[in-house]
C-alpha cells in the first residue's frame, strides 16, 4: 500500500472548465499541450495533467478563459478557483524542505508544581538550503497550499521521535495533525516503528493533537488515539478552551493530558473572565481523569494562580523558551 500524500510525489492537477466559452477552449488546450509533448487526459469537462502541463496550460489559456468558471484541484483534494493555481507553483520550495528533511526539533520544558522538568514539547524548526530560518507560520500554509501537509506532518513527527532519544526519562510531547492521517494502522506505522527503534519507553511519548477545534470526524480521531493507546503511548489534546468542551466528548476521547490554550493563560491572575474559563477547564479535566496543563505562562503571578487552583503541569517562556537541546538542569529556573 502506497500513500502519495505522505511523500513528495509528482502532483496531479485536475482542471474543471464550465461555461460555453471555457468548454470551447478544451480541444485547443489539449492540442497545444500534446504539441509540447505533455500528457493530458479528458473526462467530461475535466482535464488531468501533471504540474508541467498545468503550468503550460495556465500560461497558454489564462487570457482566454472565463476565470470565474474554471477550477482546479491537486491530488484529488477539494476544488479551488483557478486563480489560486500560481500560488501552488510558487510554493514549490516546500518540496525541497521536506525531501531533504531540513527540520530539527527544539525542546520546550513542561514543569510540575515544584518547577521540576516533567516533559518537553518537541517543536519543529525549519531552514532552507542556505540555512535561513523558515518560520512555522510560513511553512505550514505553504504545505497546505501545495498539498504537502500530510508529508510535512509525517517528517515533523519522525524528526521529533528521533530527538526524543536525547531525553533522560522526561516525556516527549510530539505534535500531529489528525486530519493528515487517513488510516492510523498505515499512516502511523513508520512513526511507531521508529519510536521502538529509539529504545524509549512508549509511555515516555505523548502524541499531541493540534488543531483540536478543527477536527470534525470524532470517530476518526478516536481511532487514531485508540491506535496510539494500544501501542502503549499516551496522548494529549492541544489548544483546548472552548473546543471539545463538553464532558461527553472529552469522556469519549479520554486524553491523558489536556492543555489550556495560552489565550486563557496570559494575565489570568488579573482577568476574571479568563479565570472562569480556566476553572471550568480544570473541572472538566479532573472529571475525565486527565492531567491539566496550562501553556503560555509568562509570569510568576499566572503560574501561582493556576497552581493554587489545582493545575498540575505548566509550559511557557517563564520556564524556558524552545532550545536546540534539553535543559542541563532538572529544574526550570
Amino acid at each position: 500500500m502506497n500513500c502519495n500524500n505522505c511523500s513528495v510525489s509528482t502532483l496531479t492537477f485536475d482542471i474543471r472548465l464550465s461555461g460555453e466559452l471555457n468548454r470551447s477552449i478544451i480541444p485547443i488546450a489539449i492540442g497545444h499541450l500534446e504539441r509540447q509533448g505533455l500528457d493530458v487526459s479528458l473526462k467530461d469537462n475535466r482535464l488531468r495533467m501533471g504540474e508541467f502541463g498545468a503550468r503550460e496550460f495556465l500560461s497558454f489559456c489564462e487570457d482566454l478563459l472565463e476565470m470565474d468558471e474554471a477550477e482546479f484541484r491537486i491530488n484529488q483534494e477539494s476544488y479551488q478557483p483557478i486563480t489560486d493555481m500560481r500560488q501552488v507553483f510558487d510554493m514549490e520550495w516546500i518540496d525541497e524542505v521536506i525531501q531533504n528533511e531540513r527540520i530539527v526539533s527544539h525542546f520546550q520544558p513542561i514543569v510540575d508544581q515544584d518547577r521540576n522538568v516533567f516533559a518537553y514539547e518537541m517543536l519543529a524548526r525549519f531552514h532552507d538550503a542556505e540555512g535561513q530560518v523558515i518560520y512555522p507560520n510560513t511553512i505550514f500554509p505553504a504545505a497546505k497550499s501545495r498539498g504537502r501537509l500530510y508529508a510535512l506532518d509525517r517528517v515533523c513527527r519522525m524528526t521529533a521521535v528521533r530527538a526524543a532519544g536525547q531525553l533522560s526519562g522526561e516525556k516527549a510531547f510530539i505534535n500531529f495533525i489528525p486530519t493528515s492521517i487517513y488510516s492510523p494502522e498505515f499512516c502511523l506505522r513508520s512513526t511507531i516503528d521508529l519510536a521502538h527503534q529509539t529504545g524509549v519507553d512508549p509511555k515516555q511519548m505523548v502524541f499531541e493533537v493540534v488543531e483540536s477545534e478543527k477536527v470534525d470526524d470524532l470517530e476518526h480521531l478516536k481511532r487514531i488515539l485508540g491506535y496510539y493507546k494500544s501501542r502503549g503511548f499516551q496522548y494529549a489534546l492541544d489548544d483546548v478552551g472552548e473546543g471539545y468542551s463538553t464532558a461527553e466528548v472529552l469522556g469519549e476521547l479520554k486524553p491523558h493530558f489536556m492543555k489550556l490554550d495560552m489565550k486563557y493563560v496570559l494575565d489570568v491572575a488579573q482577568d476574571v473572565e479568563k479565570q472562569k474559563v480556566a476553572q471550568s477547564f480544570l473541572e472538566k479535566a479532573q472529571a475525565v481523569g486527565s492531567t491539566p496543563l496550562a501553556e503560555g505562562i509568562e509570569t510568576e503571578e499566572d503560574f501561582l494562580w493556576l497552581k493554587a487552583q489545582g493545575y498540575e503541569l505548566f509550559q511557557g517562556y517563564y520556564f524556558g523558551k524552545p532550545a536546540a537541546a534539553p535543559l542541563a538542569a532538572k529544574t526550570a529556573s
